[in-house]
């Protein structure tokens, strides 16, 4: 049986469904990203209400899983991955003492044994890549805080990106477009975020003594 017929068989379907996903979804986003959109980002927009969410089943089960420690796209495939090699291999760990599983329980044990690896590969990304967005505290409680336009510029169009330093001293990169009525902000500008909504935050330039406080901040 060569390699393509091995990955052909209907007991190891969904995990070459899985693999195939791989591919498209890494093309979907690398394709968006030269059409200046970004998947990921709608995406994230989504798992930002979850987070906001406390009480919500949804944000518990995206923060045990550490859906936000990593970039989402990368969680995507981390757990397409994973769950296509543990479907392998568990086939064919079946198939040297008997007949494999039908694909619906080998599928369900592959997803039972995802879960965990995933939880532990995304933080273990974590701590080898530093990522500037955290979740550690909720993002509303960076409306009022100071920060500097990373991505840029805000104005009318396309949101950027401010980084921003929460109360415990941990930076955040977090989508944000500059409030109604506000100039467009240069990238290298400081800022105050003023309000979040849609995912967003809104940014105008901050005052003079607040620069100050975010220099010295930055330096630190």
């Amino acid at each position: 049986m060569t390699m393509l017929d091995h990955f052909m068989q209907p007991e190891v379907r969904p995990f070459a469904v899985a693999a195939v996903m791989i591919v498209l979804v890494g093309g979907v986003e690398i394709g968006s990203m030269l059409l200046g959109l970004s998947i990921s980002e709608l995406l994230g927009h989504a798992v930002d209400l979850g987070h906001d969410s406390d009480s919500g089943s949804l944000g518990q089960v995206l923060s045990w899983i550490n859906v936000g420690g990593v970039p989402l796209m990368i969680c995507i495939l981390l757990a397409l991955g994973i769950f296509s090699i543990s479907g392998f291999l568990l086939q064919d760990a079946v198939r040297l003492v008997g007949w494999p599983l039908p694909a619906s329980a080998a599928g369900v044990l592959a997803a039972v044994i995802t879960v965990p690896l995933l939880r532990s590969s995304t933080r273990t990304i974590a701590r080898l890549v530093p990522q500037d967005e955290s979740y550690a505290v909720g993002l509303a409680d960076l409306v009022g805080r100071t920060g500097e336009v990373a991505v840029g510029p805000l104005d009318g169009g396309l949101p950027g990106r401010v980084r921003v330093k929460d109360i415990h001293g941990n930076w955040h990169t977090v989508t944000a477009t500059a409030a109604p009525g506000s100039p467009a902000l240069p990238k290298g500008a400081a800022v105050l975020l003023v309000d979040r909504k849609d995912g967003r935050f809104l940014a105008i330039a901050a005052a003079d003594e607040l620069t100050d406080s975010h220099t010295s901040s930055t330096r630190k």
